[in-house]
């Protein structure tokens, strides 16, 4: 995937609304913006807003890439502005720069208060400085396009984080949402969530 972002790689801190920032629950940062100085001022200036507010704040690390390119800049913004972090196991060894899955989830843990690791068909851990929740993969009949999962991952987990659900909760919500979207072209959801999370038994 060769990602252009057009007018999104020149977010500034003007381009902040404020107001939007403090009304919602969780503010979600997306990686793929986090190139250029200016937007890494935005990151933190958004968190401070969205915190100073009395909001969670997350991160997804997007991809590999992103982490190799600016990898102090992310660990600062992580160990000081983030609550949740989003990423795949690739993502986060990059960051911490460890070959061992459990060194970099322990690392990532002492500095931010979830952290949530998706691991393909192995479903995902979540983990905070007191447990670590194992979330399944639901299965696919067939993988048609993986754009997006993270995304949908995220977007379920945090569905269920801002109604109060438990980790496990959110691990399967999110790890249900992923499964959707992956079985079709597309990063968006071409079935009601909703419906889909009730046939399997999950509270929404």
């Amino acid at each position: 995937m060769n990602t252009y972002l057009g007018a999104s790689t020149l977010l500034g801190a003007d381009d902040l609304d404020e107001k939007l920032i403090q009304s919602g629950q969780t503010l979600f940062l997306e990686g793929y913006l986090f190139d250029r100085d200016e937007a890494k001022a935005a990151f933190v200036r958004a968190a401070e807003i969205a915190r100073a507010a009395g909001r969670k704040v997350s991160l997804t690390l997007s991809d590999t890439f992103c982490v190799d390119r600016h990898r102090d800049s992310f660990r600062h913004l992580v160990s000081g502005h983030v609550d949740i972090l989003f990423c795949n196991e690739s993502e986060i060894l990059s960051l911490y720069e460890s070959d061992d899955l459990g060194d970099a989830v322990a690392q990532a843990r002492k500095a931010c208060p979830l952290v949530a690791v998706t691991r393909s068909e192995h479903g995902s851990l979540i983990a905070t400085k007191d447990e670590t929740v194992e979330a399944k993969a639901f299965p696919v009949a067939k993988v048609v396009d993986t754009t997006g999962a993270g995304d949908q991952y995220a977007a379920g987990f945090l569905f269920g984080y801002t109604r109060n659900k438990s980790l496990a909760e959110c691990g399967a919500l999110a790890s249900l949402a992923a499964a959707e979207v992956i079985s079709h072209m597309g990063p968006r959801p071409e079935t009601s969530l909703r419906e889909l999370a009730q046939k399997h038994g999950l509270s929404v």
